[in-house]
């Protein structure tokens, strides 16, 4: 089965489940244009967790046709990931402290797959390089 070469899930471990429903942005970033400047972060994608709280169509599967047999990832590339949290506590009736949780990351062989998991509760989060 292809997938995207970089994949999330989101479980609240508050409650033990997975949430549905949180918009998820993929963004890369390039090194400042001069000493001292700002880092600029372009966005590559945009999608939403689905009912089991994954989100694995970020990115065009490798060897897709459609892709050009291409994806964006570059070997020694940073990246991050933008969960809207806030949105769903909202929904649920709780107050959080993040409105959002960003995870940067390296891509040390564009070839592999990165899946990244988010586990949240209102005052706290953690991840790890999943499989």
């Amino acid at each position: 089965m292809s997938r995207s070469p970089i994949t999330c899930h989101v479980l609240d471990s508050s409650l033990g489940k997975p949430v549905a429903g949180v918009e998820v942005r993929l963004q890369q970033c390039h090194p400042p244009a001069f000493d001292g400047g700002p880092e600029i972060w372009e966005p590559l994608a945009k999608g939403t967790t689905n009912s089991d709280g994954r989100c694995v169509d970020l990115l065009s599967p490798r060897g897709d046709n459609d892709a050009g047999n291409r994806t964006p990832l570059k070997a020694g590339g940073l990246y991050k990931i933008v969960f809207k949290t806030k949105e769903y506590f909202q929904e649920t009736e709780r107050l959080s402290f993040y409105p959002w949780v960003e995870i940067p990351f390296e891509v040390a062989n564009p070839d592999e797959h990165y899946h990244i998991p988010l586990l949240i509760s209102p005052y706290s989060y953690t991840t790890y390089r999943g499989s």
